[in-house]
C-alpha cells in the first residue's frame, strides 16, 4: 500500500530542503505560490500553465507595482513549482510586464561637488573645507 500523496506545499517545503535552500528562501517561495494559487481562484497549478504564470506576474509588476526584484522572487517560485516540484515545463516563453529597475545614483562625488555641498551647509568648521 502506497502512502497518500503529500499536499503541495509540503512538497514544495521538501524539495527546498532536499536541496538545501535556506529557510528564508522556503517561506518566501511558499508565500509566492500561495499568492499565485489565490489570485487564479485557488486552481491547481497542474491545471495551469505559462498564461497563467505571466498574468500573475503582469499584475504583480503593473497593478501592484512591485520592484523588479521582487517580480524576479516570484518567477523564480513559479520555476521552482513546476520544474522541480511538479516536474512539467512551462512550455511557452513568459512575456510578462517587467517591473522597472530604480535608477542608479552615483555613490562617489567628485572633490568640487564635496566642496559645493559643504559651501551650502551652516556652521561647518573651516578645518573641514581646508582639508578638502
Amino acid at each position: 500500500m502506497t502512502p497518500p500523496l503529500k499536499k503541495l506545499l509540503d512538497q514544495v517545503r521538501d524539495a527546498i530542503r532536499v536541496r538545501h535552500y535556506s529557510y528564508r528562501t522556503e517561506e518566501a517561495y511558499v508565500q509566492w505560490i500561495i499568492r499565485f494559487i489565490l489570485f487564479h481562484n485557488k486552481q491547481h497549478p497542474k491545471e495551469m500553465g505559462a498564461v497563467e504564470v505571466e498574468a500573475f506576474l503582469t499584475h504583480l509588476a503593473a497593478h501592484e507595482r512591485v520592484a523588479a526584484s521582487t517580480q524576479n522572487q516570484a518567477f523564480s517560485a513559479l520555476l521552482f513549482l513546476y520544474q522541480q516540484v511538479l516536474r512539467l515545463e512551462l512550455d511557452e516563453s513568459i512575456n510578462a510586464i517587467r517591473a522597472k529597475r530604480p535608477k542608479q545614483l552615483p555613490t562617489v562625488l567628485t572633490k568640487a561637488e564635496v566642496s559645493a555641498v559643504i559651501q551650502q551647509l551652516s556652521s561647518v568648521p573651516r578645518l573641514v573645507i581646508q582639508v578638502l
